[in-house]
């Protein structure tokens, strides 16, 4: 049992022997420890050395003979203390090694994409959750919601969309989107969101899927048959490519 605990604090199988032996002899020395453990006496010279600056035994070195002596149990507690101290060090010591190493990399920029995929059963709910976050990451950039809109997306979340001019865009976003199809924009566009500007691509046919560039955000969003499921990548630098390409086709759609 007493061997399972010290385990768990980190003894090895011959610590254990010998810190065991120690108590139960009360004062020895290495070489009587190697006879009663079986271990060679080089390696317990070894481990004692291990044991002492654990602080759960001591050397007395008064006589001519080197003894290993034991100290109470309760000293075990030293362990903790000793890893807190440890531990407390090196919370400086990283904090120390972080300032310097700001010094090699405060030009540097790292980008790594964060992927959502989002099934049907959660798109609408994700929808309404995410639009303030990609209100919030498009306001930072241009101010505007740049893309391409797939009619289906209008036909089956009319009703997020209007939720969306109504009480969520904020006063300044602009959202110019390319599309292949004028019948569903023709009724969206009859409610009067005047930020809203949609361009019709001839050159979109082949597009199958809305896509959406909100400042950092770079979303797909998959409407023409089922299952609809929407991806979200978390990317500046995806989403500035796309947003800059869009920006171009928008200038130029017919081209």
């Amino acid at each position: 049992m007493v061997e399972q605990l010290l385990k768990q604090l980190g003894f090895g199988d011959k610590e254990i022997k010998v810190y065991l032996t120690v108590l139960e002899q009360g004062k020895t020395t290495p070489a009587n420890i190697a006879l009663l453990t079986g271990i060679n006496r080089s390696t317990v010279y070894s481990i004692a050395k291990d044991l002492l600056e654990k602080g759960v035994v001591a050397e007395d070195i008064a006589g001519t003979k080197g003894y290993l002596v034991a100290l109470p149990p309760s000293d075990l507690k030293n362990l903790a203390k000793k890893e807190e101290r440890d531990l407390q060090n090196k919370k400086v010591l990283i904090e120390q090694v972080t300032a310097e190493l700001q010094n090699f990399t405060k030009n540097t920029k790292y980008s790594i994409p964060k992927i959502s995929f989002i099934y049907e059963e959660d798109l609408e709910n994700f929808l309404y959750k995410q639009s303030p976050v990609w209100n919030q990451s498009t306001m930072s950039k241009d101010g505007t919601w740049w893309g391409f809109q797939d009619p289906t997306f209008v036909h089956h979340y009319q009703k997020w969309i209007d939720w969306y001019w109504q009480s969520c865009a904020p006063k300044d976003l602009v959202l110019k989107l390319l599309s292949n199809d004028t019948q569903h924009e023709k009724a969206v566009a009859k409610k009067g969101y005047e930020n809203r500007l949609i361009k019709f691509w001839n050159k979109g046919n082949n597009f199958t899927a809305t896509t959406w560039v909100c400042g950092d955000y770079l979303i797909m969003v998959t409407t023409n048959q089922h299952p609809y499921n929407l991806v979200q990548i978390h990317d500046a630098t995806l989403a500035h490519n796309l947003r800059e390409m869009f920006k171009n086709i928008w200038e130029y759609p017919q081209s």
